[in-house]
């Protein structure tokens, strides 16, 4: 059974097909967040550290950081940046973190830093992003995401897309990479503009699974993108896209809605075992309790949640992003 590890210095989490969905925090990023990037900018940490403590309260399994500032000339900002927001988060936490970034050069200083076992987000199957990743994954010992577009860009057709990861996974092998250190983004597309985004992913997850035995994740709101109550759509396609294959996504834990879907979803899987997780979760749960939240989530801005925007950068304007 394929299982991928990330670790914290203290703690160390099992991304497989047997453990419980990996539920990785979205909120540390400023693409698409005007108020938090100048906030980093300045050297001001406050969102930071509530959107970690936050997320980790509500169910997070690993927390995703970026820091992909509006910046002239990223090589040189970014790299700083990311490192001082990485130390701040894991002197705070004990989850593991993933190391979102477009640039390489950052990606090294966060890896030079971070604690544990830290998950790098990401590579594509760009050549130019091989060659400058899969070295560092290989010398930091370090699983890495991999994202299912090239030069190309985005591929509509399912098969392409396929063929995208299987050359990345073949790639990392030459590096001394094994697959089940390489999880697999197969791209989400928007259900609202591809009538079959869904029926893709189910398909290629089955692939991924069987063929090249690789876990998978994926920016899960993307499926509703541009469509109302996103969070109605979002929380009916967790279970789906779990009972497919998909391992982990990268999603915003602060939505109860999702994470409900989430927790049944691993009750239904048998990867919560007696269904422990859920009793301590909702032993003492009352439905007009419920009803508060979930409508006030739907009444709220979709925009407000997650964004992903460092990956939509590198993914090309084909996959929307919220």
């Amino acid at each position: 059974m394929t299982r991928t590890i990330v670790a914290s210095a203290t703690r160390e989490i099992v991304i497989g097909f047997d453990q419980p969905f990996c539920v990785i925090g979205e909120r540390i990023n400023p693409t698409g967040r005007k108020k938090l990037a100048a906030e980093m900018q300045a050297g001001n940490f406050e969102t930071v550290i509530k959107d970690a403590l936050e997320q980790v309260a509500a169910g997070a399994t690993m927390l995703d950081i970026n820091a992909g500032v509006t910046s002239v000339n990223p090589n040189e900002t970014e790299p700083g940046l990311l490192v001082q927001t990485l130390e701040i988060v894991q002197g705070l936490v004990d989850i593991p973190l993933a190391i979102d970034s477009s640039v390489t050069a950052a990606i090294e200083a966060g890896l030079k830093v971070a604690k544990g076992r830290p998950l790098v987000n990401s590579v594509t199957g760009e050549e130019e992003k091989l060659e400058a990743i899969l070295p560092l994954v290989k010398k930091y010992d370090v699983p890495v995401v991999a994202i299912s577009n090239d030069e190309t860009g985005i591929s509509m057709d399912p098969d392409v897309r396929f063929a995208v990861a299987k050359k990345i996974v073949e790639r990392a092998m030459d590096h001394g990479i094994k697959p089940h250190d390489i999880v697999v983004d197969p791209l989400v597309m928007p259900i609202g503009a591809l009538g079959d985004a869904g029926r893709q992913v189910f398909q290629l997850l089955y692939r991924l699974r069987n063929e090249l035995k690789v876990n998978t994740t994926c920016g899960l709101s993307n499926i509703s993108f541009g469509l109302p109550h996103r969070h109605g759509i979002n929380a009916g396609f967790i279970p789906m896209v779990i009972g497919a294959g998909m391992t982990s996504a990268i999603m915003n834990p602060c939505r109860p809605q999702e994470m409900e879907a989430v927790r049944a979803a691993n009750v239904l899987n048998g990867t919560d075992a007696n269904c422990t997780n859920w009793i301590m979760t909702y032993r003492d749960h009352k439905p007009a309790e419920a009803g508060a939240p979930a409508a006030a989530s739907a009444a709220a801005p979709a925009a407000g949640g997650g964004r992903r925007g460092g990956r939509a950068a590198r993914a090309g304007a084909g996959a929307a992003r919220e």
